[in-house]
């Protein structure tokens, strides 16, 4: 007689949903294999601490959600409301948190600003005040140096996407004065605004 009970609410349930439901099993089963392997994974503090931080907040946010969504399954099969249930407070933060993590992810794919800018015109005047010997022709040139750098900054945003860095620019600048004050003939024998006259013992 129960065989015959069995075999009526058998045929009491759709195909497809039998169907849904084995595979529902098996992928639950799956679920289960590989959710030991990734607890015992993400357990071991040496595991843990060779991950880089981003990737570690990701593991622990899907290890939560993992739980939260099996612990939420569990209370449906019961009959009971997640909604009403108190982990669904646990799936607001959770939420909450990934939203945080998604922020971070964002915030280190973005490209990498400079935090200082170089004022062209007020490093001219500092070099120009801290070399004190120069010629009215040598400071000129350091004048006309900073206006240069200025036009060419206004010009390289809307020419070039990529930014250079405070010291690349500040190296070149120096560079560029250094020949102009030093002229092209010193080649790095002599530092300062100093100049060997020729003719003279």
């Amino acid at each position: 007689m129960e065989e015959q009970l069995t075999t009526s609410e058998i045929s009491a349930v759709p195909h497809s949903v039998t169907e849904s439901a084995k595979r529902s099993l098996t992928h639950l089963e799956a679920v289960q294999t590989n959710f030991f392997d990734f607890l015992s994974l993400s357990s071991d503090p040496d595991v843990l601490s060779q991950m880089p931080p981003l990737q570690r907040a990701h593991a622990l946010l899907l290890l939560a959600k993992t739980i939260t969504t099996l612990f939420t399954l569990k209370l449906r099969c019961n009959g009971v409301d997640p909604d009403e249930h108190p982990v669904k407070s646990e799936v607001e933060r959770l939420s909450l948190y990934q939203n945080k993590l998604e922020r971070f992810v964002g915030m280190s794919k973005a490209p990498i600003r400079p935090s200082t800018s170089l004022n062209f015109e007020a490093a001219t005047r500092f070099i120009q005040h801290s070399l004190p010997d120069l010629s009215q022709e040598q400071k000129r040139r350091m004048i006309a140096i900073g206006k240069e750098k200025k036009k060419n900054k206004n010009k390289r945003k809307f020419e070039s996407s990529e930014k250079r860095s405070v010291k690349t620019a500040a190296k070149e600048f120096l560079e560029k004065a250094a020949l102009e004050l030093l002229g092209s003939d010193n080649e790095g024998k002599i530092k300062g605004p100093l100049q060997l006259k020729k003719g003279s013992d």
